[in-house]
């Protein structure tokens, strides 16, 4: 697990609705940390029984929270960049 934000391997088993990064304090139970979190899905969710979040990126109290063992976005972009490099030096 990881900060979206800024990476940080987050150590906590289970992430409560208030808990934060201990680096960037970035809310961490939000749903674009969230293992359901899906744009194709109505309300940008695949558990259909959750109820409607408004801020995907703000902390909320949905119960069906699962954070995600995903890889951030910031580190396919970083690799790519890295790829990049290495052929032009």
């Amino acid at each position: 697990m990881k900060c979206r934000r800024c990476n940080t391997p987050i150590t906590a088993e289970k992430i409560s609705f208030r808990d934060e990064c201990p680096v960037c304090h970035e809310d961490l139970h939000v749903c674009l940390n969230c293992l359901f979190y899906d744009t194709g899905k109505a309300n940008s969710c695949r558990e259909d029984k959750a109820e409607f979040v408004k801020e995907k990126d703000r902390a909320n109290f949905c119960e069906y929270f699962r954070f995600t063992e995903r890889q951030a976005e910031t580190s396919a972009k970083d690799e790519a960049e890295k790829r990049w490099k290495k052929l032009f030096t």
